[in-house]
C-alpha cells in the first residue's frame, strides 16, 4: 500500500466514523437514550476489568471506534480498488446494508461476552445502529470517490 493510499484511506475512515458518530450523539440526544459506540465500548471496558484508569478507557474507546472505522473503510477500498464493487451510491448502500449488520451482530456478541446490560432499548439501539452505517458508507463512498479524483490529479502534476 502506497503512503498516497494510506493517507487517503485514513482521511476518509476519519470523516466517515466522525459521521456515523454525530448522527449516533444526535440520535442519543433526541431519543434521551445512550447511543454513544464511543461511550459503550469504553463502558465494555471497565465492564471487564481492565486495569487501567476510566480516563484511559474513554481514550481507548475512541481509538478503538476510530480504528474499527479504519478496517471497515480498508475492506471497502480493497473491494472497490480489485473492482469487486464500484464507487456508487448503489455500493454505498449496500456496504451500508453488510456493515450495519456486522455492527449489530458485533454489538450482540460484544454485550453477550462481557455480560454489559447498558441503559438502552436494544432495539432502537440496532435501529439506530444501522442507519447510522449506512451514513457511514455514504460519506466514506463520496469521500473515496472525491480523493480518487484528487489523487489522480495530484499523481499526475505532482511528485514527492
Amino acid at each position: 500500500m502506497d503512503l498516497y493510499i494510506l493517507i487517503q484511506l485514513v482521511l476518509i475512515s476519519g470523516a466517515a466514523t466522525s459521521a456515523m458518530t454525530w448522527f449516533s450523539y444526535f440520535m442519543s440526544k433526541n431519543y434521551r437514550k445512550l447511543y454513544k459506540e464511543p461511550v459503550l465500548l469504553s463502558s465494555v471496558l471497565v465492564q471487564m476489568n481492565i486495569d487501567i484508569t476510566n480516563e484511559c478507557k474513554n481514550n481507548l474507546g475512541w481509538f478503538l471506534h476510530f480504528v474499527i472505522g479504519f478496517l471497515f473503510v480498508s475492506v471497502y477500498h480493497i473491494l472497490w480498488a480489485e473492482d469487486i464493487l464500484a464507487v456508487s451510491p448503489l455500493s454505498a448502500l449496500i456496504l451500508g446494508v453488510i456493515s450495519g449488520i456486522i455492527g449489530i451482530i458485533s454489538w450482540v456478541f460484544i454485550f453477550k461476552i462481557t455480560h454489559y446490560r447498558p441503559p438502552l432499548g436494544f432495539r432502537d439501539y440496532y435501529i439506530q445502529l444501522f442507519f447510522a452505517h449506512i451514513i457511514f458508507t455514504m460519506v466514506a463512498t463520496a469521500l473515496y470517490f472525491l480523493t480518487l479524483i484528487l489523487l489522480i490529479v495530484t499523481k499526475a502534476y505532482f511528485t514527492i
